[in-house]
């Protein structure tokens, strides 16, 4: 007999196990702690089979991290409501200075139950597959840069300064190449460090074409191809931002993604007094640097170059007309914050957050919550 109608369940989530805390439905309701469980599936399937013979509605909730959405899609896959909560957003008091799995599931339970919870947007298995693949691009590329840096410091260190531009390109390499070192163990610590750099960029090239191979299978394919119109936007740039922002059409307004970026300035106001700061950082950080990187391309007058031409020319005429009015909006906009005395970083983070809002209307252009749900 079940005695309970609804029920919220809280789970403080770990590698090896599950802390798991209960609050019965209403506002004097008790919260208990049930105790730990296997992170496991069949675990978690005894623990539902338990609690449904005893209350007719379950809600679930835990913190997102590192423990992925695996939990999420198996309480769905049964039947129940479960939301995956944003960790900068779960309420702590300031005076506690306690931190326990059982204290976490309880603090989650409640918290549940009053309805003060923001959930994170959780990504289907395929999107989830195409996130990690850009993620692991990204993490070759970070190698690769460090790789390089190391290599053109110990040069450095022994006086061997590069007089071209351009570094780690062919004129470069033969450059390398037709250093005469000194000492046995400076030649072949130069040669590791080469060694490495060609790998590395070995490792970059298969996953931008693995990425290149499964985008055109992609439901976001066709926003990708739009999001390339714009100034700045590469293959590579359009989607990892598409992997990381995800559905766009959950954003009402641009504002919205603005602020989910952390790209909106921080704000400590009270009575008359107004206080501005840096921007939040808030939200998902590879997309909010990718954005700036794609952003610094706006220093330059506006123009559509060659290598452009036909991704401009492979979206419709209302994407074409944003991308030409991003680029007259915010070429105007860096150089009006540079004219007004700002840093070029700042300038640019700006920049970034304003061609944010112009990715949420080509998106909505072309349709990005059909081309989602199809």
């Amino acid at each position: 007999m079940r005695e309970h109608s609804v029920a919220y369940v809280g789970l403080d989530t770990s590698k090896l196990h599950n802390a798991v805390a209960i609050a019965e439905a209403g506002r004097d309701g008790e919260v208990r702690y049930l105790g730990e469980i296997d992170n496991t599936a069949e675990a978690t399937a005894r623990l539902v089979r338990k609690l449904s013979a005893r209350h007719a509605h379950l809600e679930f909730c835990y913190e997102a991290g590192p423990t992925g959405y695996g939990l999420y899609r198996q309480l769905t896959g049964l039947g129940h409501d479960c939301i995956v909560a944003a960790p900068s957003l779960i309420a702590r008091k300031p005076g506690d200075r306690v931190k326990t799995n059982r204290r976490d599931a309880l603090s989650l339970a409640r918290q549940l139950r009053a309805g003060d919870l923001t959930a994170v947007w959780v990504p289907d298995a395929r999107h989830e597959a195409m996130r990690e693949l850009t993620r692991a691009r990204g993490a070759a590329k970070r190698d690769q840069q460090a790789k390089g840096q190391q290599g053109s410091s110990m040069l450095l260190r022994l006086g061997r300064h590069y007089p071209g531009r351009k570094t780690w390109g062919k004129t470069h390499m033969r450059w390398l190449a037709g250093q005469q070192l000194e000492h046995l163990e400076q030649r072949l610590a130069l040669e590791e460090m080469l060694l490495a750099v060609r790998q590395a960029a070995d490792r970059v090239q298969r996953l931008e074409q693995a990425i290149r191979a499964a985008v055109p299978d992609w439901s976001l394919a066709p926003l990708v191809t739009a999001l390339m119109a714009l100034r700045g936007v590469d293959f590579i740039a359009a989607t990892t931002l598409l992997a990381e922002i995800g559905d766009l059409s959950r954003f009402r307004t641009p504002g919205e993604l603005m602020a989910w970026l952390g790209l909106v300035p921080s704000e400590h106001s009270t009575g008359e007094r107004v206080r501005r700061g840096p921007i939040t950082k808030t939200g998902n950080r590879r997309a909010r640097r990718m954005l700036i990187q794609c952003a610094w391309s706006y220093r330059h007058p506006p123009r559509v170059g060659s290598d452009k031409l036909a991704k401009v020319a492979a979206t419709p005429e209302v994407v074409r007309e944003i991308a030409w009015k991003a680029q007259t909006r915010l070429t105007a906009r860096y150089r009006a914050l540079c004219r007004a005395g700002k840093l070029d970083v700042v300038a640019i983070t700006a920049v970034a957050r304003e061609l944010a809002a112009f990715i949420w209307a080509i998106a909505r252009a072309v349709g990005g919550k059909d081309m989602l749900t199809r």
